[in-house]
């Protein structure tokens, strides 16, 4: 059994290594550009009392846009409120769309080559998160 927890323990060690590896890849070739124009359009956001519910959800994504891979995009407990289903109506129709598609768009492309199916697969989930924030949390895989 020993042997088997330090297998475990060195894969775990590994996947911490790639992450890492990956994250600094995604920052240099765009992600830092991405996480600075969603910390600009937050901050406009939350200069209205109205727009600062909005605001956290653009923080949201832009801090996943820092660090994607190693992160999971999961529902909250307080997910299935009708809060939150109205707030992703007026996210969607509000602008939450074109993030959606521009994600998707770049997921698409990046995916055409086996280099960019890892930086591809992290816009999907951006995608998913940017679809319908309110509701979402990130946790650590």
């Amino acid at each position: 059994m020993p042997l088997l927890s330090i297998c475990i323990i060195f894969v775990e060690l590994i996947l911490r290594i790639m992450n890492i590896f990956l994250n600094i890849l995604w920052l240099i070739f765009g992600g830092i550009w991405m996480a600075i124009e969603y910390l600009i359009s937050s901050v406009a956001m939350m200069l209205t009392i109205i727009g600062i519910p909005f605001g956290l959800q653009t923080l949201k994504i832009g801090l996943l846009s820092l660090y994607p891979f190693g992160k999971e995009v999961v529902s909250s407990s307080d997910s299935n409120g009708c809060l939150s289903l109205f707030m992703n109506i007026l996210w969607l129709l509000l602008g939450g769309l074109v993030i959606f598609l521009s994600h998707l768009a770049w997921g698409v492309l990046l995916c055409i080559t086996i280099v960019g199916i890892p930086f591809g697969m992290q816009h999907f989930k951006l995608a998913g998160l940017s679809l319908t924030p309110f509701g979402k949390e990130i946790i650590d895989k």
